[in-house]
């Protein structure tokens, strides 16, 4: 099935202290849906970021095999290293064209994302004669990067000369049904944008704007979060499957009496005998620092162990967590205990961290032994130190 590639290097599971397990099966199953929800648009797949961490190689093979064939990607070395897995596949690249970049978007066939007038005059150059296909970016509403009302006189002209194959926006609002009004007024504004190039393929929605009741699908549609297991409808059931998985093992179980504290500052006291692990995990392995357990306070991260759902106490430090595990009392040194999976999502972990579940998927087991798990029973390892 898959295999290891050369620029990786595996951690032993016996030696590391995490272990991240990504369901290559729900990987699909969760593109098929987005899919399925987007009528007649493409459904393309946003794999910046190493696949939001979880591993390109085995996320472009597996949604390659689903039947994806466009891509996004942040950067220009994210999408060279994509063209190498995937050579017939369009592949577009989101923050644009940087200096002196263009020849490496020609020489690897990427598409990048313009959104200045500036980037769509040096691909128009760069491209010379030859067919360079690109995109153009209009701001709707995000302030952050897109071609302005005002540039779109200027825009139509130089795009006369370019092979543009995708004008497309982002969307500020989240997938709460609160912002529906708002969801409204920004598709306004981009099909008042997008009607300077009426016949070019239109972009819009992300992962929660396919779920959208307004239906904001155009000709393509871009998940990324909600493929790899995120909620895109945070306000109602999480129709995604999880994808990942993390374990930690455990250093050390003790006792202490009532009034003892834990961890850094002592920001956490027991108020009464507690059973407490020391698990090899901590911020360095992904875990944000806000899900620390604080004295009086409810908790904010939680392992699950032999069935119980544990609280996190004290500080988080950077390769260790303490839970109380008074409730779980026959864990020992060496056992696992979950800390992402069925029962933890990375919306339950990022919710009580103060964070976002981006954040959460994307910082994930730099250090970890990982598993990828296919339908046919097959486990691959493959950890990127320093992802």
């Amino acid at each position: 099935m898959l295999a290891p590639v050369s620029d990786h290097r595996d951690i032993a599971a016996e030696q590391a202290g995490t272990t991240v397990t990504v369901d290559l099966d729900a990987l699909a199953a969760n593109w098929r849906l987005l899919a399925d929800r987007s009528g007649s648009a493409e459904c393309s797949a946003v794999v910046k970021a190493d696949a939001y961490g979880l591993g390109l190689e085995g996320v472009i093979a597996t949604l390659q095999r689903a039947g994806c064939r466009t891509f996004f990607v942040a950067h220009v070395f994210e999408g060279q290293r994509l063209r190498m897995l995937a050579p017939d596949a369009v592949v577009y690249v989101l923050n644009g064209l940087m200096p002196r970049t263009a020849a490496l978007y020609l020489k690897f066939r990427l598409r990048p994302v313009l959104s200045s007038l500036l980037e769509m005059e040096d691909w128009r150059e760069a491209a010379g004669r030859g067919r360079a296909p690109c995109a153009i970016q209009v701001d709707s509403g995000m302030n952050r990067l897109g071609l302005v009302p005002q540039d779109l006189a200027k825009a139509r002209e130089v795009a006369t000369r370019l092979d543009l194959t995708l004008v497309m926006s982002h969307f500020v609002w989240s997938g709460r049904a609160s912002e529906s009004d708002k969801v409204a007024a920004q598709i306004a504004a981009f099909d008042a944008m997008r009607a300077s190039w009426p016949d070019v393929p239109a972009s819009l929605a992300n992962s929660s704007g396919i779920f959208s009741e307004h239906q904001p699908h155009y000709d393509l549609v871009r998940p990324g979060y909600a493929m790899y297991g995120g909620n895109p409808t945070p306000d109602r059931p999480n129709p995604m499957r999880p994808v990942v998985g993390m374990e930690a093992k455990v250093l050390q179980v003790r006792d202490i009496a009532a009034g003892e504290s834990v961890g850094y500052d002592g920001r956490w006291t027991a108020p009464a005998p507690r059973r407490l692990a020391t698990i090899s995990a901590g911020y360095a392995d992904g875990i944000p620092c806000g899900a620390m357990g604080v004295s009086d306070d409810a908790p904010r991260g939680q392992a699950l162990v032999d069935g119980a759902l544990c609280p996190f106490v004290g500080r988080i430090s950077m390769d260790t967590i303490v839970v109380d595990v008074t409730d779980a009392p026959a864990i020992e040194r060496g056992d696992s205990v979950e800390l992402l999976g069925s029962d933890i999502t990375i919306d339950d972990l990022a919710g009580g961290a103060g964070t976002i579940g981006y954040e959460v998927l994307t910082r994930l087991g730099a250090r970890s032994h990982r598993r990828w798990v296919s339908r046919q029973g097959v486990s691959v390892t493959v950890s990127t130190p320093g992802r």
